[in-house]
Parts: C-alpha cells; structure tokens; sequence
C-alpha cells in the first residue's frame, strides 16, 4: 500500500473485527486521544481568553459555573449518542446494511426533536438552576448569558456529536478528528475576536458557530459513505423497533451523565458557598487542566466500546477477552506516562489563566496533586466499561456511577467539609475536602468496575444483535 493509499485508509471504516486486537484499537483510540485534546484544548482557550481578558477571572468563573447547569440539561441526548454509537458498531459489525440505514435515520430524528425541545426547555430552566447552585451575583448574569446564546444554537452541538458518535461506531476515528481540529481552529478565532466586545456570551457564540460548522462536515463525509450505507429520508423517522433499541442502550448511559452533572450542581453548590470567587476560578482551572489528564481514559474507553460492539455485532466473542486486556493495558500506561507529565507542567498551563497571580495557580496546584493517583484509576474504569457497554450492558456502568457519585461523592465532600470546619480547620483544608471526595470515588469505581467485569453477568446481554 502506498503513502497515499494508507493516508486515505484513515478516513474509512475500521473493521475491528480482524486482526491484532490491539492495533484496531491503537488505530481508533489514538486519533481519538488527539480529537478529545482538540476538544479539551478549544475549552481551555475559551477560558484562557476570558480569563486573560479585561472581565478577568470573574468571567472565567461563570464560565466555569455554567458548565454543570450545561451538561445536565445535555445529559441523556449524550448517552442516547452513546446508545446509537454502540448500535451502529454492531451493525456494522454484523455487516447489516439495512439495520444500520434505519438506526442512523433514527438517530437523525431524535437529534432533530431533542434540539428542539432544549431550544424551548433550556432558556426557561437556566435561572432557576443558577439561583439553586447559589451563583454568586456578580457571575449570574454572564453566567445566564452563555447559557441562553448555547441553547439557541443547540442543533450544531446535537447534530455534530451525533455524526461525530455514528462515524465512531464504524471505526472512522480519524474523519472525527479532522472535523474536531476545524471546530476548534474555528472555536478560537472566534473567541478571540468576540470576547473583548460580549465576554462571556462571546465565547459561547464561537462556540456555537463552530460547532454548526463541524456538524457540515460530519454530514457530508457519511452522505459520501455510500459503500457502507446510503442515508435515506425515508428513515429519517420514528420507527418504534430501532428506537426502542437505541434507547434501551442510551438511557442508562443518559442516566448515568445526569447523575454525575446533578453531583456537580451538588458539590458546585458546596464551592459556591465558600463565597470566593478565586475558589471557583481555581476549581475552573483544575478542570481545564484535570481534561487534559483525562484524555487517554476516555479515548479508551470510546475505543473499547466500538471494539466490542463490532464484535459482538460479527458475533466474535472469542475476540473480546484478548482485546479487554490489550486495549486496558495500553489505556492505563498511556496514563502513567501522561499523569507526570500533566503534574510537571502543571504550572505552566494553570498561569495561562492568570498569568502572574501566583496565589490563584498555587491554589489550583494544590487541588491538581490530590487528584493525580486517580487518573490511573480512571485508565482502569473507563477501558473495562468501555467493554461492558459495547457489548450491550450500559445499566451496569449507571449503577457504579449512582454508587460513587450519589451515595458517596456527595455526602462525603460535605461530611468532610462540615468535619473539617468543625475541627476548625483553615479554611483551604475544608476547601481541599471536595477534591479529596472526588479521588475516593475515582479509586472506589475502578475497584467496583473490576468486579463487575471480573463477575461476568453483563455476559448475559450478548448478543444484543439480531437477526
């Protein structure tokens, strides 16, 4: 195969029911990892900009605050995409060129009422979840602002991550990649020309823009994948057999994001209580940077859902066994490499939110080193369920997360708090607890994802596919 040859190869469907495990794995997660490092590196500039800007870190704040109000009002259209992603793996996987048409088609029409129905939902719910997680007066505003323009301009997001999620499950990492880079060069001009006129509400007007364009995009690659599947008008609709399918998948995964957002409000709420500002700037920061460390567990775990869904769906469950461990292995020494590194250079980035306020990047330093073991953990957990939702389990990984995050991350990071402040501890001690509650449940979910792989009962779900 020439050069040539093997660079058009990336842009096709990765079959990963051949071969070494652990090469279509590697040929999926890594195109992977550097799409997710576009999307984390676009986020960290809207911060960046904001904060170097003349609103300063106020701005970067409710930009920061606005996220948990964003992701849970988005969560179950994201675990519906999970839902078809892992459908659209098996479909391909068991080379069915019909039942992959119409899951597409049904992926289309809900993306289509789901826009819609935030579009009229979100601007109506924003206040009275902003007021709820005790939003400091003076982000509340620009807070509400980034919110509103976001849901306005809600259907390049739905659409793109939808197209986005159907090129994955056929294994075109790469194509999804070429079109994240866009979003994000696009994301960054648009910051940069908007920010200093609109704020916080010019970051989200970049954001929507480019998001629109990438959606484009996404939509003419998979209109020119003719030889896999035409996409048909026909079945842009609610067929009740393919939708029932995605949304049995879906659902769980949708619960499972409404969990961990709704503990974000939770725990958002406990930071904003402090009443300072520069915590919340701090905590904005760390979850810039905590992104970057993040990017191999998720590559994987995204990686080994497809690898699994293709197999299952090619009704190849001897392949699974082998490329669990291959695909984990590879996942958690990406992550030992990368860890050091983020924790190294750590400074470094966190100054580029505010360059010169040595007090604010020590603060975020601080939180940043109680958090590293746990993203080793994370390699671990997001690899295995991976697996588990490929194969068609997507309820198991949702009672893990309502295990760590409700009966533990919440009332842990208040007991600690409230334990610490009755031992009259200083204030950066209780306000260090809601990290230390945070890398409990990173620890505690790896060890409750081995068991459940380990115990096998999400076996009882293959195959999902029929004929």
């Amino acid at each position: 195969m020439n050069a040539l040859a093997k660079f058009r190869s990336l842009f096709t469907a990765n079959d990963m029911t051949q071969g070494v495990p652990w090469r279509g794995i590697a040929r999926f997660a890594f195109p992977m990892l550097v799409g997710n490092f576009a999307q984390q590196l676009y986020n960290t500039v809207d911060a960046v900009v904001v904060g170097r800007s003349r609103w300063g870190y106020n701005a970067l704040a409710a930009v920061g605050n606005a996220m948990p109000v964003l992701n849970l009002l988005l969560a179950l259209f994201v675990g519906v995409a999970t839902g078809a992603g892992i459908l659209v793996a098996q479909y391909f996987g068991a080379k069915d060129r019909e039942g992959l048409e119409k899951t597409i088609g049904c992926c289309i029409f809900m993306s289509l009422i789901t826009s819609i129905v935030i579009i009229i939902a979100g601007p109506l719910l924003t206040g009275p979840m902003l007021r709820a997680m005790k939003t400091l007066p003076e982000m509340y505003e620009p807070c509400r602002s980034y919110l509103n323009i976001f849901f306005f301009g809600i259907f390049g997001f739905m659409f793109y991550n939808i197209f986005a999620g159907i090129l994955r499950g056929l294994g075109d990492s790469f194509s999804a990649l070429l079109f994240l880079l866009v979003c994000a060069g696009l994301n960054v001009i648009g910051d940069l020309l908007l920010v200093d006129k609109m704020g916080v509400a010019g970051v989200a007007l970049a954001t929507v823009i480019s998001q629109v364009i990438s959606a484009v995009l996404c939509l003419i690659k998979l209109l020119r994948m003719k030889d896999i599947f035409t996409m048909r008008t026909g079945y842009i609709r609610p067929d009740r057999y393919y939708l029932q399918r995605i949304i049995r998948l879906g659902i769980p995964s949708g619960i499972t994001q409404a969990i961990i957002s709704a503990s974000m409000l939770l725990v958002q709420a406990l930071i904003n209580s402090f009443e300072d500002a520069m915590l919340v700037a701090a905590n904005v920061m760390v979850m810039r940077v905590d992104g970057y460390a993040m990017l191999p567990n998720f590559s994987f775990g995204q990686a080994m859902g497809t690898y699994a869904g293709q197999n299952v769906g090619a009704g190849r469950m001897d392949r699974l066994k082998t490329g669990t461990r291959q695909g984990t292995l590879m996942a958690v020494l990406t992550a030992v490499v990368l860890v050091p590194l983020i924790i190294l250079f750590g400074p470094y980035l966190m100054g580029l939110f505010a360059p010169g306020n040595t007090e604010l990047i020590g603060l975020a330093m601080g939180m940043m080193y109680i958090l590293a073991a746990g993203y080793i953990a994370m390699a671990v957990t997001q690899s295995l369920q991976g697996v588990i939702r490929g194969a068609g389990d997507t309820t198991s990984p949702m009672w893990i997360t309502i295990t760590t995050t409700v009966l533990v991350r919440v009332p842990l990071a208040y007991g600690l708090v409230a334990l610490t402040r009755a031992a009259g501890a200083a204030r950066l001690t209780q306000e260090k607890m809601t990290f230390v509650s945070l890398l409990a449940v990173w620890l505690l979910g790896a060890l409750l994802t081995t068991a459940v792989y380990f115990k096998g009962n999400w076996r009882k779900k293959i195959p999902v596919y029929e004929d």
